[in-house]
């Protein structure tokens, strides 16, 4: 004989598996997010202290940061622990964190700033055309963003590190500018047949990932 009010006991509620807790606004890969937003100031007082060991300390800073980048994510999904908050705080601490060092190196001289200019720019129109199909559905990451973000970050750490040889430096930006324009293109073309395709949807889907 069932008791009264059992069914309801072991129904799930919106948004979540059956019997499946929603996850809470404060867990591990949220706080991984958040730290890294509060990395971001630390790293760029570092960078702007000179001398061979605010640099070093700066690409210290940069690379924890960068971990972190990696395990919240991976830690989200494997734990389901992917939040309304985490879809929105991931991506604006990993535009916080590239964003700031490519200025940052950009006023320091070491970077030209039309490279800067061409990677925000990118992340600009990328972001802007998620919200622009945000109601259609997700675009998926692809390998190509994931390798765009990978360049980005070894890329920005060589310029950030006194000693790699200049031509090794320029060598890993410019392969990390031709990913990053290429898979700006390619978000965009996918953005406009996901668009056209699939109708609009009544609810509102997160960030697809690295694009």
């Amino acid at each position: 004989m069932t008791r009264p009010g059992a069914a309801a006991a072991g129904s799930s509620t919106p948004g979540t598996a059956r019997g499946v807790t929603a996850p809470g606004l404060v867990n591990v890969a949220n706080v991984l997010t958040v730290g890294r937003l509060g990395l971001v100031p630390i790293f760029v007082i570092l960078l702007f202290s000179g001398g061979t060991g605010g640099r070093v300390a700066a690409f210290a800073v940069f690379a924890v940061a960068s971990l972190t980048d990696l395990l919240d994510g991976e830690l989200a999904r494997r734990r389901s622990l992917i939040t309304d908050f985490g879809k929105i705080a991931d991506p604006i601490a990993d535009k916080a964190l590239t964003g700031s060092a490519l200025v940052s190196l950009s006023l320091l001289g070491d970077l030209a700033w039309w490279v800067t200019a061409v990677i925000l720019v990118r992340e600009v129109l990328v972001t802007s055309l998620r919200l622009w199909v945000i109601r259609h559905g997700v675009i998926p990451a692809s390998r190509g963003g994931k390798a765009k973000t990978l360049l980005q970050i070894v890329a920005i750490g060589l310029y950030i590190l006194p000693g790699p040889p200049d031509v090794v430096r320029m060598a890993v930006m410019a392969a990390a500018l031709v990913v990053t324009v290429v898979t700006g293109l390619d978000y965009a073309v996918r953005a406009a047949r996901l668009r056209r395709a699939v109708p609009r949807r009544s609810t509102q889907a997160g960030p697809g990932g690295p694009a």
